[in-house]
């Protein structure tokens, strides 16, 4: 956890070294981290926001192709909506009647509310939520979202979400002001997904202790 959070707060050298060490497989590298937080419902902690931005600051600088840099990412990002919707079509309903221990079930109810209140919307305004994102496309298969009504969804928010963070990125990344607190922008955007995942579960393990 302290090296996590270490990379968190320091991304912008992080990236620097990957660039340095990785080379053009830098592209696949920062891919696998997007496919993980979108496609992997037990990964809601990895820090999508400012890692997009991050490396758009680092296409103006030159160390990355921008615009293969934001195409590589948005395809990333749909396929891991999409194994994510399917994983929740397989399991199905039963998932909000079941205890599965690799689910965060509070964060799970919480984004089928926000799926129930917006509908499909969900999947593209999802993008821009922490926790939510990883849950959205599984709730929507849980609830057999029809799949070319989902998959619309799926490459318009995937588009807004890199494409927009990139681009600020690139614009304003290396903005002396923004890039002396790389670090607190960084830290930001992971606690406004850990910080819901850790509520959630000391949630759980208070009503344990209450009813024990």
């Amino acid at each position: 956890m302290p090296e996590f959070l270490n990379m968190i707060l320091h991304m912008d050298q992080f990236m620097g070294a990957w660039v340095a060490q990785y080379g053009e497989w830098i592209y696949l590298v920062l891919s696998l981290i997007v496919f993980g937080e979108t496609g992997l419902v037990v990964l809601p902690f990895l820090p999508g926001d400012s890692l997009l931005f991050i490396a758009g600051a680092f296409g103006a600088n030159g160390a990355l192709d921008p615009v293969l840099l934001a195409f590589v990412l948005i395809v990333a990002a749909v396929l891991g909506n999409t194994v994510n919707y399917s994983v929740g079509r397989f399991i199905g309903p039963r998932v909000f009647t079941s205890q599965f221990r690799f689910l965060d079930h509070h964060a799970l109810m919480k984004t089928h509310a926000f799926y129930e209140k917006h509908g499909g919307k969900t999947i593209v305004l999802s993008r821009f939520l922490p926790v939510f994102r990883t849950f959205a496309p599984f709730v929507a298969g849980v609830g057999s979202m029809n799949v070319l009504r989902f998959q619309l969804f799926n490459i318009i928010g995937a588009t807004l979400w890199v494409g927009g963070l990139v681009t600020l990125g690139y614009f304003f990344g290396n903005v002396p002001i923004i890039k002396e607190h790389l670090s607190t922008i960084a830290l930001v955007g992971v606690s406004a997904a850990i910080v819901p995942v850790a509520l959630g579960a000391l949630w759980k393990l208070f009503r344990k202790v209450r009813h024990a």
